[in-house]
């Protein structure tokens, strides 16, 4: 039976997708580390993550069944995605599911430190009363820096700008530029006007230290400073200290370059106790309504790949996608070494066998190709075993229709 391995808690719609494709779920509430890992994927074919658990190298190397990762969330940088297209694992995310909810927690806090609410909130559950509007602003009038203009960025852009806020941004991609944003030619543009910058940046390896103490100097005094991105992406000992000094005025955080594994472990950061600071562990995409769409958008990725070969969306393989021709019977799916001529190998490999193709797709994405070629007549096992045995194969799946 097939198997899937969820860790971390995903939604539990996710077990109801599988269930309906017949598929086996095994639970564990936490994140493994890699030792942990391989022993936990012993006869598992799909594994489902969120942020906390590294699929490594060794990892897959070591566990060569398993068919395909699904990540409960945005991002892949916890997968060792060169290590998963060399062996044909597809990996699948959530581009787009909780993006609202981040969203909505950066405007709440960007609301919440310009009025300085944690401060307020802290002095009268210490029993003491100081109303005060020195250092409370409106953001109406105020201007958003946006570094990131991705999915999130681009739809923080249109709420705040509806709560009367201008809005800068930067990123080192070409965007298209919705409502009245502006795009600035440099990182150091944007913070020599921004009174509030948040970062929205992926994953990559080179957004590692990507804001430090350089970046923290340029900013306006008494500026606002939000990072719901990565962990690994902001010096907090920078930030730390520039909020010691006054220079900015109040912060918000969301990831951590180090964070627990569980819940229930103990959490230190140089940012717990400093005015103004609201610090959350890593939920900027929890809210139910985003996990019950994570859920069940990436069990369903995970399940369509599973039975059709379909890799709409993946993050690391060729994109085909469709189910297979309405009188076909069976489903060759191919993952390849990238090479001319793969197309007419395969049909003559067929065609010499007396298989009846009824339909074929192909797809390429650098060192890897991916085909599926659909037929209608009985499977030639002489052609199949032709195919797995080929040097170019670097995996190959027989899907039946039945």
């Amino acid at each position: 039976m097939t198997r899937a391995l969820l860790l971390e808690n995903p939604h539990s719609n996710a077990d109801a997708a599988f269930a309906r494709a017949g598929i086996e779920v095994v639970r564990h509430r936490g994140a493994l580390d890699e030792a942990d890992l391989i022993d936990a994927l012993d006869g598992i074919d799909i594994l489902g993550i969120r942020s906390k658990t590294e699929v490594t190298r060794k990892v897959l190397e070591a566990r060569p069944n398993l068919l395909s990762i699904g990540t409960f969330s945005i991002g892949t940088n916890q997968i060792d995605l060169e290590a998963a297209t060399s062996q044909g694992v597809g990996v699948f995310n959530a581009p787009y599911s909780n993006t609202r909810s981040v969203v909505e927690l950066a405007i709440g806090e960007i609301i919440s430190l310009s009025r300085r609410l944690p401060v307020q909130d802290k002095a009268l559950h210490q029993g003491i009363w100081e109303k005060s509007a020195i250092g409370s602003h409106e953001v109406r009038g105020r201007t958003l820096g946006i570094i990131g203009f991705g999915n999130i960025g681009m739809q923080l852009s249109v709420v705040a700008e509806a709560l009367g806020m201008r809005v800068v941004f930067y990123d080192t991609a070409e965007k298209l530029v919705i409502g009245n944003a502006r795009r600035m030619n440099s990182l150091e543009e944007l913070l020599e006007v921004a009174d509030i910058v948040t970062i929205h940046v992926d994953g990559r390896a080179e957004n590692k230290s990507f804001f430090g103490e350089k970046q923290f100097a340029m900013m306006k005094p008494g500026a606002i400073f939000l990072n719901l991105s990565r962990g690994f992406v902001v010096d907090v000992d920078a930030l730390a200290e520039r909020i010691k000094q006054g220079h900015i005025a109040g912060a918000g955080v969301d990831v951590f370059p180090s964070e627990p594994r569980k819940n229930g472990d103990t959490f230190e950061s140089v940012l717990t106790g400093l005015d103004n600071v609201i610090l959350t562990p890593h939920v900027g995409g929890s809210t139910e309504e985003a996990q019950r769409a994570i859920g069940l958008f990436v069990s369903e990725k995970l399940v369509s790949y599973y039975r059709k070969g379909d890799t709409d969306m993946s993050v690391n393989m060729p994109q085909i996608n469709g189910s297979p021709a309405q009188s076909s019977r069976y489903r060759i799916a191919w993952v390849h070494t990238n090479m001319p001529g793969a197309l007419a190998k395969v049909n003559q490999v067929f065609a010499e066998s007396g298989a009846n193709i009824e339909a074929q797709q192909l797809a390429t994405q650098g060192q890897i190709g991916y085909m599926v070629t659909d037929i209608s007549s009985n499977i030639p096992q002489d052609a199949v075993k032709a195919l797995a045995d080929s040097p170019e194969t670097i995996r190959l799946r027989v899907l039946s229709r039945d």
